[in-house]
């Protein structure tokens, strides 16, 4: 049979007489894609899954981005049970696949098929991990439930990006469990005594300034927040040095700090400030300076709206709710951002602490780096 009788035979659908025909040509040939091709195809019609497959894997060895090919494989692989390998090259085609306007009608029919089968398959899958961890009950942990979430594609990776100093070998960790923290609860106790502190600092205007300030260095950023009160801070310490007139206010906040890990580096750390966040304000997705320091907030006046989405702290994948009187800690070195799209400030007393990690040595070391690189002059 010569190659234009195999052909007419395979148009005809008469798929046995040209399968002979075409196996004796691809024999032949062994660099003619298109016997190969339409040996494939005949053999698809026969039901002969295994030189079928054979046949598009020897198109595939000859030509990797064949558009048919690779579809042909991912239906083959679909037929005989294998549906996460036959989504795989349904992908692959779409990939690879001439733009839309080099499409022709057929092609974007077939490449629709395609991505409908693909994510088909891809909600199988993710349905099955799901079951199964869920039915092992490790969906219950944060952790276990984020590098689900990471592997289907629901959130990204998020690591330690501090813009001015990266201290190696530290944990990857969004947000810390407040339990793990001997000085929390003692912190938590005095909640109304240091919320009835902050509300009495709201009425004195001059207390609060903006959070973001340009100073007397160039202005880098076109944040709308620059110099805006919207987001503003009162501060009881301000880079290691207590502001007296504040704190003096404010006994009851000043006696809760004592005892805890907060950073110190003369002319640095730590800060210790309230922050203010007005409604319909929202902070950008940001890094922090450095990866050494946890940022600790204690919720103090909280409006209502955190449950529906209005108000929230995101730290990498972790969504955060204030709540008046729960400490959230937090690495501010992975991106972060805020919101209040409530009709009332929020208000959380916010200070640094030592990254538990850090040994005593590493801690001087961490301090001698700032001291010795004018960190002092780079706003926290």
């Amino acid at each position: 049979m010569t190659r234009d009788e195999a052909f007419a035979a395979l148009r005809r659908g008469d798929f046995r007489a040209a399968k002979q025909g075409l196996e004796v040509l691809a024999a032949a040939t062994p660099s003619d894609v298109g016997v190969w091709m339409a040996l494939a195809v005949a053999a698809q019609n026969l039901s002969d899954c295994a030189l079928a497959l054979t046949a598009v894997a020897h198109v595939l060895d000859l030509q990797p981005r064949n558009v048919a090919a690779l579809l042909l494989k991912a239906d083959l692989l679909a037929a005989d049970g294998a549906p996460r390998e036959a989504a795989a090259f349904y992908n692959a085609a779409v990939r690879v696949a001439p733009p839309p306007d080099r499409q022709s009608p057929a092609m974007a029919r077939e490449l629709a098929r395609a991505r409908d089968a693909a994510d088909a398959a891809r909600r199988r899958y993710e349905q099955g991990l799901h079951d199964a961890l869920a039915a092992a009950g490790f969906l219950d942990d944060p952790r276990y439930r984020q590098a689900h979430d990471i592997l289907v594609g629901r959130a990204q990776v998020h690591v330690q990006q501090p813009l001015f100093f990266y201290f190696p070998g530290l944990p990857q960790r969004q947000v810390y469990d407040r339990a793990a923290f001997d000085w929390v609860p003692g912190l938590e106790a005095a909640t109304a005594s240091i919320a009835a502190e902050a509300e009495a600092l709201l009425g004195d205007t001059a207390a609060f300034r903006p959070y973001m300030h340009a100073g007397d260095g160039p202005r880098l950023t076109d944040s709308p927040l620059l110099d805006n009160p919207d987001w503003s801070a009162c501060y009881l310490i301000e880079r290691g040095r207590v502001v007296e007139d504040n704190a003096r206010r404010c006994p009851a906040t000043m006696a809760a700090l004592a005892g805890l890990p907060l950073c110190k580096v003369d002319g640095n750390m730590p800060s210790v400030l309230f922050s203010l966040l007005r409604p319909g304000t929202r902070i950008e997705p940001h890094h922090g300076l450095f990866n050494t320091r946890l940022i600790c907030h204690l919720p103090l006046i909280v409006p209502a709206g955190g449950e529906d989405g209005k108000l929230g702290l995101r730290v990498g994948n972790t969504v955060c709710q204030w709540r008046r009187g729960e400490t959230i800690i937090f690495d501010d070195s992975i991106e972060h951002e805020a919101w209040n799209e409530t009709e009332a400030p929020r208000v959380v007393l916010l200070f640094d602490i030592w990254r538990p990690e850090l040994t005593d040595r590493d801690r001087a070391f961490v301090a001698r780096v700032f001291e010795a690189s004018g960190m002092a002059q780079i706003s926290a």
